[in-house]
């Protein structure tokens, strides 16, 4: 009898050891298709976990937009259907208009983690949502408009955007809209090729990198300087199953996240450069604005943005509490001038 209960003692003590020390599994989805750099970013950020939480926590990719739709995946990790979501924060703006403020920035996600920028974001996302932001992924790149056609610009060096077939989405429409005064035509990313060939739009923004691997170069000619917004790319995760991890389990997440939006940067700049001489040798032109009509361009990219965040902001609880800290995190007024 004494051999049973000690043999059930050894047992039950060996399971409860084997379950406090249990390797825990992320789910998650990509907003994007797999060929994209962003969600091969992404993907790397995945590795990097895994190698580094062995034995604690793992990471399981579960698909991207084939899995749950790119739309209805900030919601999917809102309610627990899946844990982790890498997307853009432009897909739940509506929710969490704070985004913004990484649309309009000018700086890196390096910097932002280090001036406390990331952190409130963080804090709204939780507050406001339910889900950790974890990290701001694959940021120190920006937007440029890419045409068809070669740009025209008016007497003051105004680009001209009448008859502009102009393909939009909600991450650039307030600039798009209420500054250049297009008519935009709202399409998801996996629509703009055949959009592109059947000449439903014949122009487009979209960020520095990426054109190739989508292969709209197919069919856009011209560059159109200077870049303006940054991408808002970001992983978060469903707050309650944050919680219920480990505390080794979170510091490796924060810790991998973290490196990962240094690395991203230095990764996804060498990716530009590569992109722009490719594109360049293929016959890819470049046109610029300048003086004061590049000075408006650049200002109206931001300012309308600020104004569609504030305005969003206003009609949720909390109000705009944090637009002028938001502002003041996102943007380096001094090296925009």
């Amino acid at each position: 009898m004494k051999m049973n209960l000690m043999g059930g003692f050894v047992a039950a003590s060996t399971l409860i050891g084997t379950s406090a020390y249990a390797q825990e599994t992320i789910t998650a989805v990509h907003a994007f298709p797999e060929t994209l750099i962003y969600t091969q970013s992404f993907l790397s950020f995945v590795d990097k976990v895994n190698a580094a939480g062995e034995g604690v926590v793992q990471i399981e990719v579960r698909g991207g937009p084939e899995a749950i739709g790119m739309f209805q995946q900030p919601d999917a990790v809102r309610d627990g259907i899946v844990d982790m979501v890498y997307t853009p924060g432009s897909f739940y703006g509506g929710a969490l208009p704070e985004k913004d403020a990484m649309v309009a920035s000018n700086l890196t996600a390096v910097e932002t983690r280090q001036n406390g920028g990331t952190e409130l974001i963080d804090q709204i996302h939780q507050k406001k949502m339910g889900l950790k932001y974890l990290g701001w992924m694959d940021s120190g790149v920006c937007y440029n408009l890419w045409t068809r056609n070669e740009p025209s610009f008016d007497a003051d060096g105004n680009l001209e955007v009448e008859g502009l077939k102009l393909r939009g989405n909600n991450v650039y429409n307030a600039f798009f809209t209420n500054y250049l005064g297009a008519q935009v035509i709202d399409l998801p990313t996996g629509e703009v090729y055949s959009a592109l060939q059947r000449g439903v739009v014949d122009a487009t923004g979209w960020t520095q990198i990426g054109l190739i691997d989508l292969k709209w170069n197919e069919f856009l000619n011209y560059r159109i300087e200077p870049c303006f917004f940054s991408t808002d790319l970001g992983v978060i995760v469903n707050l309650d199953r944050w919680n219920s991890l480990s505390d080794e389990a979170k510091t490796i997440l924060q810790d991998v996240a973290i490196q990962h939006e240094k690395d991203s940067v230095e990764a996804l700049r060498a990716k530009r450069d590569e992109d722009f001489a490719a594109l360049e040798a293929a016959g890819m032109k470049v046109v610029s604005l300048e003086g004061e009509a590049k000075a408006n361009y650049l200002a109206a990219a931001r300012e309308k943005t600020w104004e569609r965040m504030k305005e969003v902001m206003a009609g949720q609880p909390g109000g705009t509490d944090n637009y002028d800290r938001l502002i003041e995190l996102f943007y380096d007024l001094d090296a925009a001038n």
